[in-house]
């Protein structure tokens, strides 16, 4: 079963168990993976409706083994949407709850001193688990929410000089609120930067919200909600997406894309090879829940406000145009894919 805990904003780091899951001959095929990610995506709905999309994609980075950020105001399912997710696939799962006096050591864990064998014991912290969600993430120092950027990148935490594998498939989750709220500090550009995608869930239209009404009368439906995967399925999954085709011209098309986010007049800080990397392989995922086994130009059109909005840094010219960073970005995102030419052949 899913194993939450809960880091606390003390002085004491909170630890789950691990679970690595190995690829065994249990191979699936891109038919399955586009069945699992129908039960899994299904699943999630019992307890957000109207929130297709969002689900999509939350499934999407997991599978492409990327981490995801949930920005939006307080109230609108966020953590509902991360706790669905993990709780659909049956692996280890830890929750951070990021407060201001939260320390590094919360996170990744702590060098104990064991009096009676007289050595230091490493006590792991919240992030060793498959799938890690950060409750509001902005809401913690900026020297805490660094704790996570070894973690994100190379599935590793260095403590006292001695370095600890995580978990494989490792996923960070994080939600926050708007920068402009109250309590909140900016994330740093490497850290948002590792994060594959960026997606809001937005106000839910009026049946959505009376249905909430309904489901949530007595009981959370989360309270009831039950894993529709296991790990090893999972894992299985990643690694169907990985045989994705992607053609030559598809790659180019990416790469003309991110590149233009660097030269273009209305950012300031373009797009990374990094996004580059990551704008790729969330296709192939996207690809793969469709049961398709090459990537086409749409997919890369679709994910690409996702992927890479949160990276790119506005000019204040377009800020005044605009008045908001992430209609800013988005905006410059869509002027860039109707300006760069469609491959005609993207399945060879």
């Amino acid at each position: 079963m899913n194993n939450y805990s809960v880091a606390a904003a003390t002085n004491s780091a909170s630890g789950g168990a691990t679970e690595q899951f190995e690829e065994s001959g249990a191979a699936l095929s891109l038919d399955e993976v586009r069945t699992l990610a129908d039960r899994i995506i299904g699943n999630i709905e019992s307890v957000i409706s109207g929130k297709h999309e969002a689900a999509q994609m939350a499934l999407t980075v997991l599978l492409a083994e990327g981490h995801l950020l949930i920005e939006d105001v307080p109230g609108v399912g966020k953590t509902v949407l991360a706790k669905a997710l993990a709780t659909s696939v049956n692996c280890t799962v830890n929750r951070i709850q990021f407060t201001p006096d939260l320390l590094p050591s919360d996170v990744t864990g702590v060098s104990i001193y064991n009096q009676v064998e007289r050595r230091f014991e490493f006590q792991p912290g919240a992030v060793f688990a498959n799938i890690v969600i950060g409750d509001e993430i902005n809401r913690a120092s900026p020297k805490t929410q660094s704790a996570l950027l070894e973690c994100m990148e190379e599935h590793q935490v260095s403590v006292d000089g001695v370095t600890h594998p995580l978990s494989s498939p490792f996923t960070v989750i994080a939600t926050q609120n708007p920068v402009e709220m109250e309590g909140t500090y900016a994330l740093p550009e490497a850290q948002r930067d590792r994060f594959m995608a960026r997606i809001s869930m937005g106000y839910p239209d009026a049946e959505a919200e009376l249905d909430m009404l309904h489901s949530r009368d007595l009981a959370s439906p989360l309270d009831a909600l039950e894993a529709v995967a296991t790990g090893e399925q999972l894992a299985a999954m990643m690694a169907a997406a990985r045989t994705v085709f992607v053609s030559q011209p598809v790659k180019q098309y990416a790469v003309h894309i991110v590149q233009s986010t660097r030269r273009h007049p209305e950012l300031r800080l373009g797009a990374s090879p990094r996004a580059t990397l990551h704008l790729v392989r969330a296709a192939k995922a996207r690809a793969a829940l469709e049961g398709r086994e090459f990537v086409l130009p749409d997919d890369i059109d679709a994910l690409a406000v996702s992927v890479l909005g949160h990276r790119l840094m506005p000019t204040s010219r377009a800020l005044g145009q605009r008045g908001h960073g992430a209609a800013a970005v988005a905006d410059v995102v869509e002027r860039i894919l109707a300006a760069t030419p469609v491959p005609l052949s993207a399945g060879a």
